[in-house]
């Protein structure tokens, strides 16, 4: 299995790397202006979260655009990455009313993805000053916390999915499984 990991400038990129060899998964981190023949043949694709606040300055999120409607294979956002998909296919973002830095206590609202097999409740770790205000059609909201209400989605009609939160640092509770239960539905998708 192939999956890589475009870097949008994040500061945990090379974890979201390191998860997936840890999972034995062939991968290895490209720029966001990869041309996107050079991911065509892939199994999968990470969006990393960025430095970028992807509100006002998503034409610094490289060629994510291009990989979200060009991709048939399936295609995980983590934070920024979370939020330019979602604004990419007509939802609106904008300044979180409480910024996450830390802990934040996840409510798991939909286990048939991301977060299947994981409790309904755990600790994730946040770093994120904008979030997702509007969910875009066809879209649902997998995902919630006390001070974010959509920390995760799941886009209803194609293998796409995002998470605000890092699965990919130590502090995340069942980090690993979000990442494994993301290779579990490549490996079930249908080309």
């Amino acid at each position: 299995m192939k999956v890589y990991v475009v870097d949008n400038g994040g500061q945990w990129t090379h974890r979201e790397w390191r998860v997936l060899k840890y999972l034995k998964v062939e991968t290895k981190i490209v720029p966001n202006n990869t041309p996107f023949d050079d991911l065509k043949d892939l199994d999968g694709l990470v969006l990393s979260g960025g430095a970028p606040r992807v509100a006002t300055d998503a034409n610094l999120m490289g060629n994510n655009g291009v990989y979200l409607e060009r991709a048939e294979y399936p295609i995980m956002g983590i934070c920024a990455g979370m939020q330019f998909l979602s604004e990419f296919f007509g939802g609106q973002l904008g300044p979180s009313e409480v910024p996450e830095f830390g802990h934040v206590g996840l409510k798991v609202l939909d286990h048939d993805d991301l977060f299947k097999g994981l409790p309904d409740e755990f600790n994730v770790w946040a770093s994120h000053n904008d979030e997702v205000k509007k969910v875009p059609e066809g879209f649902k909201v997998t995902a919630t916390s006390p001070t974010c209400p959509v920390e995760g989605v799941t886009c209803l009609t194609r293998p796409i999915f995002g998470v605000q939160f890092h699965p990919e640092v130590e502090n995340t509770e069942n980090g690993p499984q979000i990442f494994q239960n993301f290779l579990d539905i490549i490996e079930k998708h249908d080309y």
